[in-house]
């Protein structure tokens, strides 16, 4: 019945998302009508404060305009002065509050009306006490205007305190009404989630069943390539040290046919040169080109003994490493002008081992005079109980090691070389601080 899973899948999916279309446009619609609402009760809350702070000013003003007509001090005034300023900036917020409002505006208004007649009677009595003329100032204020005023400043201060806070409570219970829409609304749609949750489970535990055999099968055939992965890497590293085996075997006949064969010839040739040498000294011309012969042949065996030594170092069997260490070292300090120094430590080692250390530490002298652009290199070679550890170190440009591809070749073969001896080969460089190799191989044969 597998022919079923789709469209079982396909109802679930659309009641899923029905569901939560619903349930954005329900929280939609009560956000925007409870941000309306708190917007009305943000409004609502700005016009009691002002309201307040202007009965405040009056307050404020009525009581700095009394105590500078009864002591005639303008510190006394400075309230007053005060009061008077704010309660403008209090009546111009008023009025972008109730912009859009018509009703509000025609209270505020006449709110503003009496606010100006008080403010004129406070400001007419301040003047005639001012001016010194106390009989004037003390009948205004004996008089009901300013009290009147201020009685009807309070009045319509109330009235748009009692618009206020009907607009608060209409506000609130719109905001009650947005939320009993949210708790209706998610309740339905998670009864409908809770529906296409079942079905989608339903049809999830019939495909489970399916998926875990298909797995199961995936990872046996998974677990089969690695398998032969790993067999075909072990047979690929043997077969990489038999060819290096093989070669430095080849490289060690050659060098002993060059040393016995080419190195007997080019001796015997010498010698017959010198016979006739001796022989022609009344011939100058022939005298010069024997001797220039005599040249060519002390060349040919220079170059015959440089490459009998790179292909297998006859010091390494005769003198040990540590003297072959040496003689690398200041052969290429006088090939390249570079600086070598060098801590050699005498070790005790197998035949092949020597030659893995001697291949690294010749091969990482290459690399420096190639790419290096150092001044100076230093060889290290320490003795420990069971293992021994070798260093090449510059003080060149370096590289980034990570950026480096993993097929480079001099790199590669002087990791496996190591890694075939059993050992451990560590490259840490900077860029711009040098480059520095260390090899760890084990004195005793590991098995």
């Amino acid at each position: 019945m597998h022919w079923l899973a789709p469209p079982k899948m396909a109802v679930s999916l659309l009641l899923a998302a029905l569901a939560a279309l619903a349930l954005v446009g329900i929280n939609e619609a009560g956000y925007r009508q409870s941000s309306r609402a708190l917007a009305d009760i943000s409004e609502a809350q700005k016009v009691r404060a002002t309201l307040n702070l202007i009965l405040q000013n009056m307050l404020d003003a009525e009581t700095g305009q009394r105590g500078y007509l009864l002591t005639g001090e303008a510190s006394y005034r400075q309230p007053y002065d005060a009061a008077v300023k704010q309660v403008d900036g209090h009546l111009a917020t008023l009025r972008q509050l109730y912009a859009e409002q018509p009703t509000e505006r025609t209270q505020l208004a006449e709110l503003s009306k009496h606010v100006l007649r008080k403010i004129a009677e406070m400001d007419m009595s301040v003047r005639l006490r001012q001016d010194g003329k106390d009989d004037a100032w003390k009948f205004v204020i004996t008089t009901d205007v300013g009290r009147e005023e201020m009685d009807a400043i309070r009045r319509s201060a109330l009235d748009l305190v009692a618009i206020s806070n009907k607009t608060l409570q209409d506000s609130q219970v719109q905001v009650m009404k947005s939320l009993q829409l949210a708790r209706i609304g998610t309740a339905i749609v998670a009864l409908a989630a809770f529906f296409a949750f079942f079905l989608y489970l339903r049809q999830t535990h019939a495909l489970r069943s399916i998926g875990e055999r298909q797995q199961e099968t995936l990872q046996r055939e998974r677990n089969a390539l690695e398998d032969e992965v790993r067999d075909r890497t072990a047979s690929l590293a043997e077969l990489a040290t038999h060819l290096q085996d093989v070669r430095e075997t080849e490289r060690g006949y050659l060098a002993r046919e060059l040393h016995d064969e080419l190195g007997s010839l080019l001796t015997a040739a010498k010698l017959d040169v010198a016979r006739l040498k001796s022989r022609l000294l009344d011939a100058p011309d022939a005298t010069q080109r024997l001797q220039h012969l005599t040249e060519l042949l002390n060349s040919g065996i220079a170059l015959k003994r440089r490459i009998i030594e790179d292909l297998r170092p006859s010091s390494l069997s005769n003198l040990g490493l540590v003297a072959s260490l040496e003689i690398l070292g200041r052969e290429f300090a006088e090939r390249s002008g570079i600086q070598v120094q060098m801590a050699l430590e005498p070790v005790i080692m197998d035949e092949s081992r020597q030659l893995t250390i001697y291949r690294m530490v010749q091969e990482s002298l290459t690399n420096i005079g190639k790419y290096a652009e150092a001044t100076e290199a230093t060889i290290v070679l320490k003795n420990y109980d069971n293992h021994v550890i070798v260093e090449v170190a510059d003080n060149g440009k370096g590289f980034e090691p990570r950026r480096v591809h993993p097929s480079t070749h001099g790199l590669a073969g002087m990791r496996h070389r190591v890694e075939a001896a059993r050992g451990r080969l560590t490259i840490s460089s900077t860029p711009g601080r040098g480059t520095r190799l260390s090899a760890m191989l084990p004195t005793v044969k590991v098995l």
